[in-house]
């Protein structure tokens, strides 16, 4: 396939694909490969999650990063690697680097009664930590986890066909996934100046995950890295979702689909003083998945770039790459 250097991430309706219309289900598959081998990004719609929603999980986060930080330090997991409730102001960095970026974030996984007794996941998850501060962060969380994950789902069931799989491939892999529903505030900072020279609010970087659906894609900041190596804003209009390949993804597929580079740079000094919020929905698979990569991606002009692991391994080594757990 030629190479296609996108100025903007591609636009989609999930409709699409889910409509049972063979002409566009098939149409929508190969749009999303295009853009996947390519820059690795795309925005839908028609994803299931509503506008009311999403401003009701606004409005909670909002509650809850407003509180003291004292009082949300109360919510730290840093035992578990900060896999659920909350993570404080620089604790995370990219891979590769030691200055931590510029944001706070609370994680929620999946609801462990959600999952029966008689699945072994269910002993490999932590509980997910409320704030009792905020009584509605539970309920409108897990509304919009199951939501969105579902989203994932038909993601990718179109990727599995993309890449010449049964269109299921990926359902029992991703069933009571390790999936993580990150509530992001990029922090106000009063003093610039204060801060190190190279503290950015996130320092580029691949998702671990095999794709991350993004909520509040449209604030100024987000870019992505272009194979040429040109940097593009990432925009999304309000009812858009942003889709983005992980690198699980890309490993699976040996490159194949690529697990492009992003960032959300700092605004300008002057603007530096306000806040910005952004949710991601991180959709793993179990951690027992295989991620080998697969066979027809493999052949003499792409040789296997990855040696075999499974997605709890790789989830393991990344988290300490990150800070998140100690080596």
């Amino acid at each position: 396939m030629s190479e296609i250097l996108f100025n903007e991430v591609p636009s989609l309706d999930l409709a699409d694909f889910t409509s049972g219309n063979p002409e566009k289900k098939a149409a929508f598959v190969k749009n999303l490969s295009d853009a996947y081998q390519n820059i690795g990004f795309v925005a839908i719609k028609n994803h299931g999650l509503d506008q009311s929603l999403q401003d009701e999980l606004y409005e909670a986060i909002q509650s809850f990063f407003s509180l003291p930080d004292e009082v949300k330090a109360a919510y730290e997991k840093p035992e578990i690697g900060y896999q659920r409730g909350y993570t404080g102001k620089g604790k995370e960095h990219a891979k590769g680097r030691n200055t931590g970026d510029l944001k706070e974030f609370y994680h929620v996984g999946q609801e462990l009664d959600w999952i029966s007794n008689d699945d072994a996941v269910k002993a490999d998850y932590p509980a997910n930590v409320w704030p009792k501060e905020v009584s509605h962060f539970k309920a409108v969380s897990l509304k919009v986890f199951q939501t969105i994950e579902e989203a994932g789902k038909q993601m990718l069931r179109a990727i599995a066909i993309s890449l010449g799989l049964k269109e299921s491939y990926f359902d029992d892999k991703i069933l009571h996934g390790n999936s993580i529903l990150r509530s992001i505030h990029y922090f106000p900072i009063s003093n610039p100046e204060e801060v190190p020279t190279d503290a950015v609010r996130a320092a580029e970087h691949g998702d671990i995950n095999l794709i991350t659906l993004l909520m509040g894609a449209s604030a100024d900041g987000l870019e992505v890295l272009r194979r040429d190596g040109k940097w593009i804003p990432i925009t999304a209009l309000p009812e858009q979702l942003v889709v983005n390949v992980g690198d699980m993804l890309e490993r699976l597929t040996n490159k194949k689909l690529k697990s492009t580079i992003h960032r959300v740079v700092n605004p300008p000094r002057e603007k530096m003083n306000s806040s910005r919020y952004s949710i991601p929905f991180f959709l793993h698979p179990r951690s027992g998945m295989n991620l080998s990569c697969l066979e027809d991606c493999v052949d003499q002009d792409h040789p296997k770039a990855f040696e075999d692991c499974t997605a709890g391994e790789f989830l393991e080594e990344r988290l300490k790459e990150l800070g998140l757990k100690k080596k």
